[in-house]
């Protein structure tokens, strides 16, 4: 009847030593850790060699080793066996204790006796006493050590629970059962009122420790066949036997099959090292060492998770929705499985460890959550980003695009950041909500400091360029009032600059103060362009002083080039060219943007002006030159940071400035000089009067004969026509040597066109062949009469340019003088 299926196993060898590995592979052929707490234990005890292992083979179909009868009667059983119990439903386990009262260990050595009887108690269901037939009502029966040793070894246990005690009788006689079981019961009785007993259970009885069970089995020598049919019955007893009212019907201290293996490795250690057993305390050991390897097995198939490893590499890449949910159905699953595995065990345990649990896996899949909320800080803070250059793209106010947009963000944050939540966690985002708000804070800022530094240089470049030129072409100018214009002009350009700036910053919505802080500065750098162009234009006072001169000196009032022709008074017309420079030398001086009352012009007119002109005695300059005003580093009135050029300074410029002027001065009485002797070609008047005096007699001569003043008014005409036609007049303005070489060259071809022009006159009547040659005669005659005209402009051009080699403006207007000269003779021509 044995079976290979039951997987008999020695669990515990004749040296007490536990069987891990054996007892490890027994649970995995049987498959015993799904059976949760729907299994049972069945274990036999009793004196050796009294048909234990032949009635578990029988009643269980295990294949415990039986001991054989034709070899004598020894010890069959070492230690301690289990096997399943084969076709019993629940599973049932088989356990097959060492016999006692064996000669093999001797009458003293009982431990092993009572350390399997403890560790029996400890972990059935069911105990069957194997006794026999003939011991019952003797005093001294074989079983009586054994109860005895049961009794004992059950005060041991600490808050045991309730087993079965199922007495089975063997080799029954003619007594029937009803007669027997009296007998035994009371027995049983008399052994455990004499067992020693703790003080709280001195007065205990036997039906709180045991319920106790008695059946009686024929001999399976003499009565094999009805043994048999009798073992058969009583299988039936151990089917369901776990369900209310069966053989194992207190459950208390049962612990789940997966933590069977652990639970007899501890108890038996407990009982090898001969200490009280706390069942109690040793369910909620076994609970907390199987709980926690679920758990940590749980958590190991998590981080192995096929679903948990995608999300986790797509969490590398960017968001995902749906995270929250995902990952919460993960965990489910995880402590479902932990649930379904642990749900037998203690549950304070089971339900700490399941606590442990969820939070292992919650700090496995926290860097994760930390990853997604990053992600979706840094796209937030993104689209943030665009949406505000679009709006701004668009003409929308700042501020106002900053609230829209702010708001809009933390709502798609939030309902991202929600999305991504899990159940199983109360983990918040409002830290990463937080730094989100402070980024958006720091771009905006940023953003905003930007676009102001824009519109602040858009308008700075705006003022520099309204004012760089205009203020450039005031101080060119040099007029009456050239600061007041130029107050004028950086108060109108900067109201204007300022009044654009306070609509174009209206949208920052930025406070009153910020606001006249930015005006006043850009106020203060219109103010320093106007400055800095002043001292730019100081650093070229000497050029724009001698331009200045130069325009004055060499231009009427109408600004047309001055002719020199020795009417104009160059004293006055010096003084007034050196007025203007001088004004230009006292506008350039200082800064004068405050509108403050100065006397630097009176001081260096007083100075450079009027002391050169009133300086007539030795007297005056010593006393002039004790008090000179402009022997000084600053100006009366002018604070030093507007002093563009020291007194000291403009002194020094005007000793340069008239010495560079000197020359064109004596340039222009030059050329007067050379025009009063061009234009004197009349003889002196004492000469006329010798003439006239000694020319009486020619006189009175042509009188008394006209043909001589006939003569003399054909000469006159010649010589009037030779006359307009040389322009002797303005052969002799650019001097007497040059006209005379001029009208040397000019005379005898001029001469001769006259004579030959009243020639034709005289014929009239010449054909059109002929007056085509004269007139190309003519033309070639003219021409002639140019070149020589030519070579006295060319020595007349030599003449000028020595005469204005450093005063360009002397030198254009004897250009214009000799062009205008030469367009009457082109005409007359």
């Amino acid at each position: 009847m044995a079976n290979d299926d039951c997987c008999a196993t020695q669990l515990i060898d004749g040296d007490g030593e536990f069987n891990v590995a054996g007892l490890d592979n027994f649970i995995r052929t049987v498959n015993l850790a799904s059976c949760g707490l729907s299994y049972a234990v069945v274990a036999i005890m009793g004196p050796q060699s009294s048909g234990k292992s032949t009635l578990m083979n029988h009643l269980f179909h295990t294949s415990f080793r039986e001991m054989d009868a034709f070899r004598g009667r020894s010890q069959t059983t070492k230690g301690i066996w289990i096997a399943k119990c084969v076709g019993i439903e629940p599973s049932t386990i088989a356990m097959d204790l060492e016999g006692t009262d064996g000669r093999e260990r001797g009458e003293d050595d009982t431990a092993f006796e009572k350390q399997s009887a403890l560790f029996a108690l400890a972990i059935s269901d069911i105990v069957l006493i194997n006794m026999w037939c003939h011991d019952i009502g003797r005093e001294q029966a074989a079983n009586k050590p054994l109860l005895k040793t049961v009794f004992q070894v059950m005060m041991r246990l600490f808050s045991p629970r309730k087993t079965t005690l199922l007495f089975v009788i063997r080799d029954k006689t003619k007594t029937p059962l009803e007669n027997l079981e009296p007998i035994l019961r009371e027995d049983i009785q008399k052994i455990w009122d004499g067992v020693r007993k703790p003080q709280a259970h001195l007065h205990t009885p036997l039906s709180e420790f045991f319920n106790v069970e008695v059946t009686a089995l024929s001999s399976y020598e003499d009565k094999e066949d009805k043994f048999k049919e009798e073992v058969a019955q009583l299988r039936q007893r151990f089917f369901h036997s776990i369900a209310p009212g069966g053989l194992a019907g207190d459950r208390r201290g049962v612990v789940p099959a997966s933590a069977f293996s652990i639970s007899a490795q501890q108890i038996w250690k407990v009982i090898r090292e001969n200490k009280d057993l706390d069942l109690p305390a040793h369910k909620v050991m076994v609970a907390t060492v199987r709980c926690e390897e679920i758990a940590n097995e749980k958590l190991n198939r998590l981080r192995s998770d096929k679903g948990w490893l995608e999300l986790e590499e797509a969490i590398e890449l960017g968001p995902v929705r749906g995270f929250g949910e995902k990952l919460s159905s993960i965990i489910d699953a995880c402590l479902s499985q932990y649930d379904e595995e642990a749900i037998f065990f203690d549950e304070a345990v089971r339900n700490a460890k399941r606590k442990q649990l969820e939070s292992k896996a919650l700090d496995l899949v926290y860097p994760a959550y930390t990853t997604l909320l990053g992600h979706i800080r840094s796209k937030a803070l993104d689209d943030f980003k665009t949406k505000l250059e679009q709006s701004l793209n668009n003409g929308e106010g700042f501020a106002s695009s900053v609230r829209t947009w702010t708001q809009s963000t933390m709502l798609q944050f939030d309902k991202a950041s929600a999305d991504a939540a899990v159940r199983q966690a109360n983990w918040g985002a409002s830290k990463v909500r937080d730094k989100l708000h402070r980024d958006i804070d720091s771009h905006t800022s940023s953003m905003r400091s930007t676009k102001l530094s824009e519109i602040t240089a858009n308008f700075e470049k705006k003022l520099a360029k309204a004012l760089t030129e205009p203020v450039e072409s005031l101080f060119e100018a040099g007029g009456k009032d050239t600061w007041l214009s130029i107050r004028e002009l950086l108060k109108r350009e900067t109201e204007i600059a300022v009044s654009e700036f306070s609509a174009s910053v209206a949208g920052f919505e930025l406070d009153e103060e910020t606001v006249e802080r930015m005006q006043q500065s850009l106020r203060d750098y219109a103010r320093k362009v106007v400055e800095n162009k002043a001292r730019d234009e100081a650093g070229k006072i000497l050029i724009r002083m001698k331009d200045r001169f130069s325009t004055v000196f060499n231009h009427d009032n109408d600004s047309l080039p001055r002719v020199w022709t020795g009417k104009e008074d160059v004293r006055a017309i010096t003084r007034d060219a050196r007025s203007a420079s001088l004004k230009l030398l006292s506008d350039m001086a200082a800064i004068r943007l405050d509108e403050k009352p100065d006397r630097i012009e009176s001081a260096l007119h007083s100075s450079l002006i009027d002391k050169t002109s009133a300086a007539t005695s030795s007297q005056y300059l010593t006393r002039e030159a004790s008090v000179d005003p402009l022997a000084s580093s600053t100006w009366e009135e002018v604070s030093p940071e507007d002093v563009l050029i020291t007194p000291v300074q403009c002194k020094a410029l005007w000793r340069q400035f008239q010495g560079e002027t000197e020359y064109t001065v004596t340039q222009a009485i030059s050329a007067q000089e050379a025009y009063k002797r061009s234009n004197n070609w009349l003889p002196p008047p004492w000469a006329i009067m010798a003439m006239v005096i000694l020319g009486f007699n020619e006189f009175m001569l042509l009188l008394k004969n006209p043909l001589y003043l006939m003569f003399i008014f054909v000469a006159y005409l010649l010589g009037k026509a030779i006359w307009v036609q040389m322009d002797i007049a303005g052969e002799f303005r650019h001097g007497t040597l040059p006209g005379l070489l001029s009208i040397s060259s000019k005379f005898l071809p001029t001469f001769m066109n006259l004579i030959k022009r009243l020639a034709e006159e005289a014929q009239g009547n010449q054909t059109p062949q002929e007056s085509q040659g004269s007139a190309s005669q003519t033309q070639i005659f003219r021409n002639q009469v140019h070149k020589p005209d030519s070579v006295s402009t060319s020595i007349s051009n030599v003449s000028s340019v020595g005469l204005s080699v450093d005063d360009n403006e002397y030198s254009t207007t004897n250009l214009s003088q000799r062009r205008r000269t030469n367009a009457p003779e082109a005409e007359f021509s």
